[in-house]
């Protein structure tokens, strides 16, 4: 399947690169929604590679978000609501109609608010590792609001010990993570921190009402199990997968059984009568 990555000019004034694979105007016409993949809080749309290549053949949309990777880095727009805008300006700009909507982590954060505001663009809702809330001052955020510029690379390297792996992650995959660290000046740390836990929850914000899959790590010490059960009840009809022996970063450790898991979640939809 012939994959691409395009620079797309969106109308809420930015310029975002993104991988697409397979033709966005074929599955427009026949109702196959193509997978859109939102990366987590200073990662790239690159942290889905590992996952892509696990898929079986399908359309695929991945962005980097703004002030992420290769997109452009302007000074506002952070907010919960207008990365949101970020995400329905691309699938207008590329003409998509429909998606199934797959969110890592805060990513995932993104994805509900999506869901809550915008439900017609989604055909189903895939959480990996996602928060209920992000509300409130993170521990974190005074160290993040001391970074100047340049980003120092071992403290991306060290803020990487925030999220404890317990299965073996390649060394080039934690490179690259560590690179997408560096790429984002030190303004654009805190202001997409600050966007995250200023946000109303998007759950607390209205309800999510399309199909939901929540994939969790048994052993994720930041987001409490309590949480995605209460995620789990907030989401008619949601169901709640457990990864025993997996940390918070889901997509990061187990892409293969992420893969598997979503691809059977979505076969099921397209069996439903």
């Amino acid at each position: 399947m012939e994959s691409e990555v395009r620079t797309v000019s969106l109308n809420t004034g930015i310029s975002v690169p993104c991988f697409v694979q397979g033709n966005l105007e074929e599955t427009a016409d026949d109702g196959d929604a193509p997978l859109l993949l939102l990366h987590a809080w200073s990662e790239s749309r690159r942290s889905f590679d590992r996952l892509i290549s696990s898929l079986p053949s399908t359309a695929v949309v991945v962005p980097d978000l703004r002030g992420h990777g290769g997109a452009d880095k302007p000074e506002y727009g952070y907010s919960l609501s207008e990365v949101v805008g970020d995400v329905t300006a691309l699938l207008e700009a590329l003409g998509v109609k429909h998606a199934h909507v797959v969110g890592s982590s805060s990513g995932g954060y993104v994805a509900q608010q999506l869901a809550v505001t915008h439900p017609d663009l989604l055909a189903s809702l895939t959480l990996v590792g996602a928060p209920l809330s992000l509300h409130g001052r993170p521990p974190f955020a005074d160290e993040v609001e001391s970074l100047k510029d340049p980003i120092s690379e071992n403290w991306v390297r060290e803020s990487l010990s925030w999220y404890r792996l317990l299965h073996t992650v390649p060394a080039s995959y934690i490179e690259e993570r560590v690179q997408d660290g560096l790429a984002m000046p030190a303004s654009i740390w805190k202001a997409s921190l600050r966007g995250f836990y200023e946000a109303v929850p998007p759950t607390e914000a209205g309800d999510i009402s399309v199909p939901t899959l929540i994939l969790r790590g048994a052993h994720d010490h930041l987001v409490p199990r309590q949480h995605q059960e209460t995620l789990a009840r907030r989401i008619k009809g949601a169901r709640l997968k457990i990864y025993e022996g997996t940390g918070h970063l889901v997509l990061w450790e187990c892409p293969e059984q992420v893969a598997e898991d979503l691809t059977n979640f979505l076969g099921e939809m397209i069996r439903r009568p």
